[in-house]
C-alpha cells in the first residue's frame, strides 16, 4: 500500500502575517508614545498601552517584553521619523551632510538636528525627569546619550571631511543636545525655524575650515 508522505509543518512567516505584526507595533508605539508624553513614565502601565492600542496584554508583551523595551521603541521612532529598520547615520538626510559646499553641508546637518530634537525632545524630558528615581532608565538615559554621541561624530565627519576631534565631537554633542532645544524652544519661545537658523550660524562659527579629501 502507498504511504503518504508526511505533511510538512504549515509556515506562518507570510507577508500577511508580517504586516499584521508590523502594524501591531506600529499601533502599540503611538499608543505608548500618546500616554508618556501626556500621562508620564511612572503613570504609564502596560496594560494602559494595551487598552488604548486595542491588543491583549499578552500580544504587547510578545513585541515588547518590557515598559523599557516598549519606552527605546518610542525614542528610536521619533529620532529617526519612522519605523524603518535603518540607523539614522544611513538614511539620505544624514548622508546629505557630506555634499557640496561648506555651507550646504552645514544647513544640512543645522536641518537634520533640529528635525531630530523636534521630534525627541518630549522624550528627552521624560527620560531625564524618569532616570532620577528609575535605574533602568538611567541606563537607557546614559546609552542614549552616547548614541548621540556617536552620531554627532558620524554628522561631523561628513561635514568636515575628516575624523573630529574629541573637544570637536563633545563641543557639537552639547550645542546640538536635546537640552539647548528644550531651553530655546520649549523654554524660550523660539520656533524650530529660529532654532535651525542659530544652530547653522553656531556650526559655522565653531567649525574649523578643512581641506576636504577630493571624492571619486
Amino acid at each position: 500500500m502507498d504511504v503518504l508522505p508526511p505533511r510538512q509543518a504549515r509556515r506562518y512567516d507570510s507577508p500577511l502575517r508580517a504586516q499584521r505584526a508590523a502594524e501591531t507595533r506600529e499601533a502599540l508605539v503611538r499608543a505608548a508614545t500618546d500616554l508618556f508624553v501626556t500621562d508620564g513614565w511612572a503613570a504609564t502601565g502596560m496594560r494602559d498601552v494595551a487598552r488604548v492600542a486595542g491588543v491583549a496584554i499578552d500580544t504587547l508583551y510578545s513585541h515588547y517584553p518590557s515598559k523599557r523595551a516598549l519606552l527605546e521603541a518610542v525614542v528610536d521612532q521619533a529620532a529617526a521619523g519612522d519605523d524603518a529598520p535603518v540607523a539614522v547615520a544611513e538614511r539620505p538626510e544624514f548622508r546629505v551632510m557630506g555634499r557640496g559646499r561648506r555651507p550646504d553641508r552645514i544647513c544640512a546637518a543645522a536641518a537634520v538636528v533640529a528635525a531630530i530634537n523636534d521630534r525627541t525632545a518630549p522624550f528627552a524630558r521624560l527620560i531625564r525627569d524618569a532616570a532620577v528615581g528609575d535605574p533602568e532608565i538611567a541606563g537607557l538615559l546614559r546609552a542614549t546619550r552616547e548614541r548621540q554621541r556617536a552620531d554627532v561624530a558620524a554628522g561631523l565627519g561628513l561635514v568636515l571631511g575628516r575624523a573630529p576631534t574629541d573637544t570637536e565631537r563633545d563641543g557639537v554633542w552639547a550645542l546640538v543636545s536635546p537640552e539647548v532645544f528644550l531651553l530655546l524652544v520649549h523654554e524660550t519661545g523660539w520656533s524650530v525655524e529660529e532654532y535651525e537658523r542659530w544652530v547653522a550660524e553656531m556650526l559655522t562659527r565653531t567649525l574649523p575650515r578643512t581641506r576636504r579629501r577630493s571624492s571619486t
